[in-house]
């Protein structure tokens, strides 16, 4: 096979800071990311040592207000983090972005005291978080969701199951959304739940086609006390706050896609530069070659168009749009870009001896996650042609 090393990305960046964080992120990657993210993940073995590793280095609040242990990094610089992470290994790179996505509700409505007492701990204190929304009724209708809690005095008393939690079961955090209220949306309160809380348990880890070292479970909530203080938001306020969450969630889903796929086209490339057949190697033959422009030409469209909306975000612009489309294409393109790259690879790509087939198994699961594809959908359509008549 070829020796050739694949190129590091190109990349735009804002400030000679952010250049020395990308290199620093590629040295992690390369030396205690990547090297074991094949056998750990056919033994199905979540990397905690590496998230602590994170923590310890930075890496785990880079959105968020210096203050309080984070790394004051717009988005556009955050998101580029979590493709070298997630080209490293998607284990990694989803885990940091639903990390930060369970730290939004804090940093973004935590109340002064609450980000005092909480913030620092979870951004740089070795933390690890969880976001509950699904259920196992309410999945893309979240303002369905049936799990409750009930004021009692000074507390709440939370009961329910929560369903697809990334780190359900390990976390140390779960920011959870329970109705406190009416039905619909407007009943919907966001809160802070520690691991440890008395009555949580997380279920047994789901069986997956991919990503089997990251934990997905049922988290369950029996009779869990948590205090007011520990109520994030308003009351009734939790479902905007969790739409709030997810259009910042769904660039860093968009953004581990386009690192999966350019991982997958790395690994095409070095293969057909490689592999010799008729005399020539198979990246001669224009089929392949064709096959090769295409999918870097759509991982290249698919960063622009993260960071395009992630550069909105950062001039405080509205971005829901801009992010479900990257959401959209950069997860077909994931998925579109590692089947090609199964093919380019023939009979090789097709077993565990080469990652092709692996990142094939991952990249199904980002067209889920986070609001489904069909979901990005709606949400394009209802900002280009308006809401659906009823």
């Amino acid at each position: 096979m070829s020796d050739r090393d694949p190129q590091p990305v190109e990349r735009q960046l804002p400030t000679e800071e952010a250049r020395d964080l990308i290199s620093l992120v590629r040295e992690i990657a390369q030396r205690e990311i990547a090297p074991q993210a094949a056998e750990q993940e056919d033994a199905g073995r979540f990397p905690r040592e590496v998230f602590t590793l994170l923590s310890t280095s930075g890496l785990l609040g880079l959105p968020y207000d210096s203050e309080y242990g984070g790394g004051d990094q717009p988005y556009e610089v955050y998101l580029q983090v979590l493709e070298e992470l997630a080209a490293a290994r998607l284990t990694v790179g989803l885990g940091v972005s639903v990390h930060t996505l369970a730290s939004y509700a804090l940093a973004a409505y935590g109340t002064k005291q609450q980000q005092v007492e909480h913030l620092s701990a979870i951004l740089g204190g070795g933390l690890l978080g969880a976001y509950c929304l699904s259920e196992p009724a309410s999945g893309s209708d979240a303002a369905s969701l049936r799990t409750k809690a009930v004021r009692d005095g000074d507390d709440w008393v939370i009961n329910g199951t929560k369903a697809w939690i990334t780190h359900g079961g390990i976390a140390d955090f779960y920011t959870v959304m329970a109705r406190t209220g009416g039905e619909g949306s407007h009943g919907i309160t966001a809160f802070l739940v520690p691991g440890d809380a008395e009555g949580l348990s997380g279920g047994v880890p789901e069986k997956k086609m991919g990503m089997k070292g990251s934990p997905t479970a049922q988290v369950h909530f029996d009779d869990v006390r948590v205090p007011d203080e520990r109520r994030l938001g308003d009351e009734g306020q939790g479902f905007a706050i969790a739409l709030s969450a997810l259009d910042s969630g769904r660039l860093g889903i968009a953004a581990c896609a386009i690192g999966l796929a350019q991982a997958a086209l790395d690994e095409a490339v070095a293969y057909a530069t490689g592999r010799r057949q008729f005399g020539h190697a198979i990246s001669d033959f224009q089929g392949l070659r064709f096959m090769i422009a295409d999918m870097a030409t759509q991982i290249e469209a698919g960063r622009a168009l993260y960071l395009a909306a992630a550069r909105l975000r950062d001039a405080g612009r509205p971005f829901a749009k801009q992010a479900a489309m990257a959401k959209l294409h950069c997860t077909d393109t994931a998925m579109k870009v590692t089947t090609d790259a199964v093919q380019i690879l023939g009979g090789y790509g097709y077993t565990a001896d080469f990652p092709v087939e692996r990142y094939m198994r991952e990249a199904k699961v980002l067209q889920i996650v986070e609001g489904t594809n069909q979901i990005q959908r709606m949400v394009i359509a209802r900002h280009v042609a308006g809401p659906e008549s009823r």
